[in-house]
């Protein structure tokens, strides 16, 4: 039976290789984890794509086939779960599945359950290490599910608990940013301390407002403030 395990340090078999597609929106990072853990003669592992945002992945997940995704939750495009809303048919295959394992620098509880719900198999951080990542990326195309420490309390408590919510389809459909806004918005800012606080302009807040409020057939920030209330977003 697959077990939830922590990351351990390497793997057993020298021989054994896996084919992994990088998905991150910071060439640095994707290029850093690439001198770590793609010296495949040393680590088994083959980095055989790379991409920066939902569509990139898609394309390159569907043209390499590859056994693991390392996915970064924040993706421009709609996020990591988009990525796995669309790739849910490899996912779904049963010879030579397409397994993902996220790899984000966010420790957020609702992170880490979205991607878990959309169907990756683990989460970790990146405060990870090399050796410890080889490691995830080798038991989940076991199957295993990994976590970084703390983080499966989160996936536990979500799906153990009786009265935890089902799937948020609502949530599901704002992008991270329009999240943010959201948040914000339910905790009383103005349009200009938004602005200011994300760094962007008061009417790009009001265009991410407006998108939130259709999305989730809501009138006012009003009712969006009870909405987030009742989510425990806020």
């Amino acid at each position: 039976m697959n077990g939830t395990t922590e990351p351990t340090g390497g793997h057993a078999d020298p021989d054994r290789r896996v084919r992994v597609v990088l998905v991150d929106d910071h060439r640095m990072f994707r290029t850093g984890v690439q001198a770590e853990i793609g010296r495949t003669e040393e680590t088994g592992v083959e980095v055989v794509g790379e991409a920066a945002d939902v569509d990139q992945a898609v394309t390159v997940i569907t043209a390499t086939r590859p056994e693991v995704v390392l996915l970064d939750v924040h993706l421009p495009g709609g996020g990591g779960v988009e990525v796995l809303r669309r790739c849910a048919p490899f996912m779904g295959a049963v010879e030579n599945p397409v397994r993902f394992l996220a790899l984000s620098v966010s420790d957020a509880a609702e992170d880490v359950i979205g991607v878990i719900r959309g169907g990756a198999r683990g989460y970790v951080t990146k405060t990870i290490t090399g050796a410890d990542l080889v490691d995830s990326v080798f038991r989940v195309q076991d199957g295993d599910a990994v976590f970084s420490p703390r983080l499966a309390g989160f996936v536990l408590d979500a799906f153990a608990s009786t009265d935890a919510p089902p799937v948020d389809e609502d949530l599901d459909r704002l992008t991270q940013r329009e999240r943010e806004v959201l948040r914000l918005i339910a905790r009383g800012y103005a349009y200009k301390e938004i602005a200011k606080q994300l760094f962007i302009s008061v009417k790009t807040v009001e265009s991410h407002v407006s998108a939130v409020l259709r999305k989730l057939q809501l009138s006012n920030r009003h009712e969006l403030t009870r909405w987030a209330t009742a989510r425990r977003l806020v």
